[in-house]
């Protein structure tokens, strides 16, 4: 990782690009999960990993500036260095397009996870036609007391 300034603005630039670049592996892998390109997806997974630890990385560096500059090392305190600091105008720039780049990287991963959770669910009502002949929601109460799904095919027996 690259030396910065001690300033919380130094390490702005190197930000944007890394997350620019998470962005970009996050659009594939949307392109991936609609295709469901299962070896696309998996293919990008430590891509992923290490984008996502470059942009830890970057803003501890950031929060370790901001805590030398006297402020809380948090994101929120960077509204109040940029406010104090004379360099104000500039990383105030740089933040504002920080900040929207992440909303969207951010939207980016939520839909991806919509996307996941829908292929999971049906992946899941496939194994329960496979293992019970229906998809869940066809319980019934069994002698015991508890649901149980009513068989309406045959089982299929491997082994």
């Amino acid at each position: 990782m690259k030396s910065f300034g001690t300033s919380p603005a130094d390490s702005l630039i190197e930000e944007h690009k890394a997350i620019r670049a998470l962005t970009k592996i996050l659009q594939l892998e949307q392109e991936h999960l609609i295709s469901a390109n299962v070896e696309g997806i998996a293919a990008l997974t430590e891509e992923k990993a290490k984008a996502a630890a470059q942009m830890a990385e970057l803003a501890n560096l950031r929060h370790n500036a901001l805590a030398a500059a006297g402020f809380e090392p948090i994101e929120s305190s960077m509204k109040a260095w940029l406010e104090s600091s004379p360099q104000a105008q500039t990383a105030n720039q740089a933040w504002q397009e920080l900040l929207e780049l992440a909303e969207i990287a951010n939207e980016i991963n939520r839909v991806n996870g919509v996307l996941i959770n829908k292929q999971m669910v049906r992946n899941q009502n496939v194994l329960n036609i496979l293992q019970h002949g229906s998809v869940q929601g066809n319980n019934v109460y069994g002698p015991n007391g508890q649901t149980a799904n009513k068989s309406i095919g045959r089982h299929i027996v491997t082994g």
